[in-house]
């Protein structure tokens, strides 16, 4: 007997939460041969749990007694979440938390459950930040922004669009045109016009044009990091960090596969992601199993841009809550180290005229301008690009040849993207 779509965003709930499962890979997962009604109930249950599991776990705490079971708590955050944030009427979510707990081989706790839901139902909602973040965070959001800036910019990580753009030779005119001759509504990236924005719900992993390569899932933020890149018809170009493969392959489709591209990922797993997202892109590139940290006098001053898409923090990316469950402060610290080596090693591979781009999709100091400012302090053969890869209207805010954007300011995931020249 299959399981339900409550049991499935049971299963998944504990796997992100328990054994830090990725949860936009896990629902992947978890969705898999539901209709689309059923897979968008699972995937926003268990995104609402994600995104409100302070308030939710204060909420269980305040009526429940004891220590929990992992099981029973996670049908309990599932139930609160539904009852409290959800459409779903209190009395049926109530109803719904019991048969859970008895599907998952807790029948014996099955009052226990009732009581407490009940008891969360007549408590309701409390006060508190929108989306769950941990507290290190917040502070630091509210000591360099402000309680405004702060509290808008964890609400607006919840949003969770879908944004594809089309993959040379495929045309960005033909598939406005699919999209039209379909009824999909969308709007046009605001920063990149390649983007395309999706206004309701489109099976994109199931989607011929998809499987056939003529569209990929991307950004607007990641696809302007790209464009930081000025790629062209001739260039040598190298991404360092390339996993899972979608920034090496817009720049092809910018170059209409007239550039040699180079991508390196330290891990081979990933390697081998990156290949099959080549494989259906119709991307031709040399993909190298390398630590972009340790430096090979073969590639000095190699290529025409040299792109670091670094490791980083995450936190600039919306709809992905569970990103909050696998950082803690001290990770800072480490990624920006390893962030400075990057930096340090892969400009050495870049020629003189050439560019040096230096994104993240995240918006801590420590990881963005501080790692331009000390590169440039000790580097003075490099120099701020201009702005003329960005639109105009966000030009006059390039410092030091690199603009942040936000997600409750610009309506796109929080990204740092710098570029850098070369004497």
């Amino acid at each position: 007997m299959k399981a339900g779509p409550r049991r499935r965003a049971l299963d998944a709930l504990v796997d992100i939460t328990e054994r830090g499962a990725y949860a936009n890979l896990r629902l992947k997962q978890a969705t898999q041969g539901l209709d689309q009604r059923d897979a968008g109930f699972v995937t926003a249950l268990v995104y609402n749990t994600i995104e409100r599991l302070d308030q939710i776990d204060r909420a269980i705490e305040s009526c429940a007694r004891g220590k929990l079971d992992k099981t029973i708590r996670a049908v309990l955050r599932l139930g609160a979440a539904e009852a409290l944030f959800m459409d779903t009427p209190p009395s049926a979510a109530c109803n719904e938390a019991v048969k859970l707990a008895r599907s998952a081989g807790k029948a014996a706790l099955s009052g226990y459950v009732n009581a407490v839901m009940r008891a969360i139902v007549k408590r309701g909602k409390d006060e508190g930040s929108p989306v769950s973040c941990p507290e290190w965070f917040y502070d630091m959001l509210l000591s360099r922004h402000g309680e405004e800036f702060a509290r808008d910019y964890i609400a607006a990580l919840s949003a969770r669009d879908i944004t594809i753009r089309a993959q040379w030779p495929y045309t960005s005119e033909a598939l406005e045109r699919e999209l039209n001759s379909r009824g999909v509504p969308f709007t046009r990236g605001k920063l990149d016009s390649n983007a395309f924005i999706l206004k309701r719900g489109f099976n994109i992993g199931g989607d011929e044009l998809f499987l056939s390569g003529r569209i990929a899932a991307q950004g607007e933020s990641a696809m302007l990091a790209c464009r930081a890149v000025k790629p062209q018809a001739g260039m040598r170009i190298l991404d360092c960090c390339a996993a899972p493969g979608g920034k090496s392959a817009y720049i092809y489709s910018l170059c209409q596969g007239k550039a040699e591209l180079v991508a390196w990922e330290l891990h081979p797993h990933r390697a081998e992601l990156i290949k099959k997202t080549f494989a259906r892109l119709g991307v031709e590139a040399d993909v190298e199993v390398r630590d972009a940290t340790k430096y090979d006098s073969s590639y000095d001053e190699a290529f025409d841009a040299v792109i670091i898409d670094a490791p980083c923090s995450g936190l600039g990316v919306r709809g992905k809550a569970d990103i909050f469950l696998h950082r803690e402060a001290g990770d800072i610290m480490e990624l920006s180290r390893i962030q400075g080596e990057l930096i340090k090693v892969c400009s050495r591979y870049v020629k003189g005229g050439g560019g040096l781009i230096y994104s993240t999709c995240t918006v801590t100091k420590e990881e963005n301008s501080s790692q331009i400012e000390a590169f440039l302090r000790e580097n003075s053969q490099f120099f701020p690009g201009g702005p003329d890869w960005l639109p105009r209207e966000i030009q006059n805010r390039v410092h030091m040849g690199a603009v942040e954007l936000y997600p409750n300011l610009d309506g796109l995931d929080g990204f740092y993207i710098a570029r850098l020249e070369r004497k």
